[in-house]
Formats: structure tokens, C-alpha cells, sequence
């Protein structure tokens, strides 16, 4: 299938590994040019190099989420062509496994600042540039944790929550204007991410990081964890023209790990 996106410009979050570069990948192999932002230099400059090796365009944005400044700073400073961002895949980080309850104040206020805020003050920034053009892609990639919250997921579960709300009343404002903003929900992919909560909850039950991940498997209709690339296949087609009539939707990508409707 073409996906219609030969020559669009796409920033992608998080595109130093796991989730993030898998998208890169597909949506450089697929034709579109890549602004690849994240905050560790090494693993982005990897993401860009991969890119090139495949035939595609990247151009490394580094800058921390939590200051704005610094994107509008490096954005300013890119070639034309790359400045007119069509494509925009929100995926960040996510914080440190917690209960819910008790956590400090300047805690959730970090998390907030860099999960709920950047996004969408970078997406702010981004949109009256696809208005103007009449075509837009805004993908939001969340967790299961707000379709059914994940224990010990606190604050994931509750930030990830507001950007979902935050896209579809978005999506109903620009809809006219030809941008589409839409939310993947990943189940469990095999990136570093989740092998660091498999950690996380080995240690916290006493038992191994294998066994963690045997349980969970155990528990998804396919019997496995997903792959980054057919996570991102889901997301490259939210991003294309093809989808041009999706938006303001909620998509899972979990081999039917959550059970509810």
C-alpha cells in the first residue's frame, strides 16, 4: 500500500530507540523526511544513521521536552524544507513506576510538564501550519494503562489519561481543516521500557525479570509481546494519506491483551 506521504515532513518524539525509532524507520522507508527529537545525542544520532542507511532523510533535534525554548530555538535554525512539519508523532517518555497515592506535589508537576504539557505546546505550535496547508497528522502514543490502568503505573495511568481527552476534543476542532488527530494504546512491546518494568516488578515479587515476562505473556491472546515495527506499521498508516478520513480515535496495538470492549 502507498501510503501517500512522499515528501511529508514528520517530527517524531522519542526517536532515539524502542517505539519512537521503530516509527522513524517506517516512516522514512515509507518516503517521509525525518526531524527526529530526543534528548540523548548517541541513541538519536543511531536513529539518523539507520535512517540514512535505509535511503532515508533525518535531521537530529536534541532538546529536553520540559523547555520548549529549545525546540523553537532548533526548529528555526533547520534547512526549509524540513520546517513545515506535516506529520507529528507525539511519544514521550514515561515516568518511574508508583502507586497513585501520596506522591509529591513538584512530582507530578515534573511529569506533567514533560508527558502532558510539551505535547501540547509543541503541538500548539506545529498546527497552524498544517491548518494553513490544508493536511496534518497528529498520532499520540499512550499506554493500555488508560484503557485498563496498569498497578503500580500511577502516574502513567492518570497523565496518559488527559492526553487522550486532550486529542479527541483537538481532533473535532481542526477535523475541517484536514488534520487528523489520533491515540495508539501499546500493549506489550518488547523495548527497554518494558523490559525495565518486567525489572521493576521482578524485584518488588521476588522473582526474575523471565518470569515477569512469562506471566504476562501467558496472559495475551498471541503469546508473545509485540514488536516495535508492527507497532509503528499501525502508527505510519494513522500518518498517511490513506487514513485521511480516521481521526479522534483510539487504536489498540496490544494482540488482544485487553480483554474489555
Amino acid at each position: 500500500m502507498n501510503l501517500g506521504i512522499e515528501g511529508r515532513t514528520a517530527l517524531v518524539l522519542g526517536a532515539g530507540g524502542g517505539l519512537g525509532r521503530a516509527i522513524a524507520l517506517t516512516l522514512a522507508e515509507n518516503g517521509a523526511r525525518c526531524l527526529l527529537g530526543d534528548a540523548h545525542q548517541p541513541s538519536v544520532d543511531e536513529t539518523a544513521r539507520q535512517v540514512e542507511q535505509r535511503g532515508g532523510q533525518g535531521r537530529v533535534l536534541v532538546w529536553n521536552l520540559a523547555r520548549m525554548a529549545e525546540f523553537e530555538a532548533a526548529h528555526a535554525g533547520l534547512p526549509p524544507g524540513f520546517r513545515n512539519v506535516d506529520i507529528l508523532i507525539n511519544n514521550t517518555g514515561g515516568p518511574p513506576p508508583t502507586l497513585v497515592a501520596g506522591q509529591p506535589r513538584e512530582v507530578w508537576q515534573r511529569y506533567f510538564e514533560e508527558m502532558v504539557l510539551s505535547v501540547v505546546q509543541l503541538t500548539d505550535l506545529l498546527l497552524p501550519g498544517m491548518r494553513s496547508r490544508g493536511w496534518g497528522r497528529v498520532v499520540t502514543s499512550a499506554s493500555s494503562g488508560v484503557i485498563a490502568p496498569i498497578p503500580n503505573l500511577g502516574l502513567s495511568n492518570s497523565l496518559r489519561m488527559s492526553l487522550v481527552g486532550w486529542s479527541k476534543t483537538l481532533a473535532r476542532e481542526v477535523a475541517a481543516d484536514g488534520v487528523t488527530c489520533n491515540v495508539v494504546v501499546p500493549g506489550r512491546i518488547a523495548t527497554q521500557r518494558i523490559a525495565a518494568l518486567d525489572e521493576a516488578k521482578a524485584l518488588r515479587d521476588g522473582t526474575t525479570a523471565q518470569a515477569v515476562a512469562n506471566e504476562s505473556t501467558a496472559s495475551i491472546p498471541m503469546k508473545r509481546y509485540g514488536k516495535p515495527e508492527e507497532y509503528a506499521d499501525a502508527v505510519a498508516f494513522l500518518a498517511s494519506e490513506r487514513a485521511s478520513y480516521v481521526t479522534g480515535s483510539v487504536i489498540r496495538v496490544d494482540g488482544g491483551m485487553l480483554a474489555n470492549v
